[in-house]
């Protein structure tokens, strides 16, 4: 059976100029545009990037 790809897509998508992350997922538009084509362990690799990536979001007073 054919599993959906894990993706940390809320449906808040927009790109933060000055850290080039999204603000919703905090991912970049290039691993956005690329997610599809990542492996498992690529998805999960970013993943594990998001969690600092939204922090920093937050200390920069881009999320509430």
């Amino acid at each position: 059976m054919h599993q959906p790809i894990r993706t940390p897509c809320i449906k808040v998508c927009v790109v933060d100029g000055q850290t080039g992350n999204c603000l919703g997922c905090g991912r970049t538009l290039g691993e956005i545009a690329r997610w599809a084509k990542l492996t498992d362990d690529e998805r999960d690799q970013v993943m594990g990037t998001l969690p600092a990536r939204i922090d920093t979001l937050k200390a920069l007073g881009k999320l509430g």
